[in-house]
């Protein structure tokens, strides 16, 4: 209905809101798009400005599930409209139907597209502070990776093989196809986890990389990992595939249901058979024999704790109106 936006960017990424208001600059009239950034020590006073100013009406967040939570409580006290897109945890289900070189490319799109910095980063157990860095790309790469025991073997190897086909480096070197993380601080917290994880280290796991600054990371393969690892129970924004294997499809389902995130799921398999358990999956997207599930013509979104309403498409526009009823009396026809 033409209603004026503020944009709140990350403090690790403003440019890309501020290019956004200077391409809208003279399309709309003053005021009508603003961008607000901040630093990171003024981002929980300008968050809660946002959600105590009567004026503002709605409010969107992408980030993590704790800042989510802490802006639920917020505007409550304004009763505002909320839009929350908030973290993840995807698992990511080879069956024993499964064709294995559709699940590795399938795996191969959601996991290591940017550095695997697609998903909401979060970590559940954060900090309830309103932290810009929470806020990421809006989609949904696989964290938690679970393959059927007939064809964990067959399933590892093609993803080696496609992963030693990515080499990582500087974003303007040609042929590069993996970039690095966000800073530095990132990359040794992944590195950080799959230390830690407990698992065994199939692929990568070197960090630092020889002649390539901290904040990059490479692709890596942990099997066996322990389920109260934090490389499982919470979402790792890089490159990891960690990964554990099932024998029924009952097991794999209450280990992928297992937690309170319910943003997205992958499900690979014979159509049948992975239709069937896509069904018992409690996730907001399901993307079965396909990584790239993400379009802007498509409801984005999660049930349990990753979030409230949907991204894109009409339900998406959905979010930003309000029904009105019009009773008209006296109306003679």
């Amino acid at each position: 209905a033409g209603c004026p936006v503020v944009v709140k960017p990350s403090e690790d990424t403003p440019l890309s809101a501020l290019a956004l208001a200077r391409l809208a600059d003279g399309l709309f009239p003053a005021g009508v798009l603003n961008v607000l950034a901040s630093s990171r020590d003024h981002a929980e006073p300008v968050g809660a400005a946002l959600c105590d100013a009567p004026e503002v009406r709605a409010l969107s967040f992408t980030g993590s599930t704790a800042v989510g939570k802490w802006l639920y409580r917020r505007c409550a006290e304004t009763v505002k409209v909320l839009s929350l897109e908030l973290g993840g945890n995807a698992p990511f289900l080879v069956l024993e139907s499964a064709d294995v070189d559709v699940a590795a490319d399938a795996a191969m799109t959601t996991k290591f597209r940017n550095a695997g910095q697609t998903c909401v980063c979060a970590d559940r157990r954060g900090p309830r502070i309103l932290d810009p860095t929470s806020t990421c790309a809006s989609s949904n790469g696989a964290d938690r990776f679970l393959v059927h025991a007939s064809k964990v073997d067959a399933f590892v190897d093609a993803l080696e093989r496609r992963i030693a086909a990515l080499p990582v480096g500087h974003g303007f070197d040609d042929g590069t196809m993996i970039g690095p993380l966000i800073n530095p601080a990132a990359a040794a917290k992944v590195d950080a986890r799959v230390r830690a994880s407990g698992g065994r280290t199939l692929v990568g796991g070197a960090w630092p990389l020889p002649g390539l600054r901290d904040a990059f990371y490479p692709p890596t393969i942990v099997a066996d990992v322990p389920l109260d690892s934090a490389l499982w129970v919470d979402e790792t924004f890089g490159p990891v595939v960690p990964l554990r294997t099932f024998e029924t499809d009952a097991e794999a389902v209450a280990l992928a249901n297992d937690g309170p995130a319910g943003l997205a799921a992958y499900c690979c398999g014979d159509l049948a058979h992975a239709w069937a358990v896509a069904e018992r999956l409690e996730f907001g997207i399901v993307g079965v024999n396909e990584g790239g599930v993400s379009d802007p013509a498509m409801p984005f979104g999660g049930v349990k704790e990753s979030g409230l309403g949907r991204e894109g498409g009409a339900h998406g526009i959905d979010e930003y109106l309000e029904d009105k009823y019009l009773c008209l009396g006296g109306m003679r026809f």
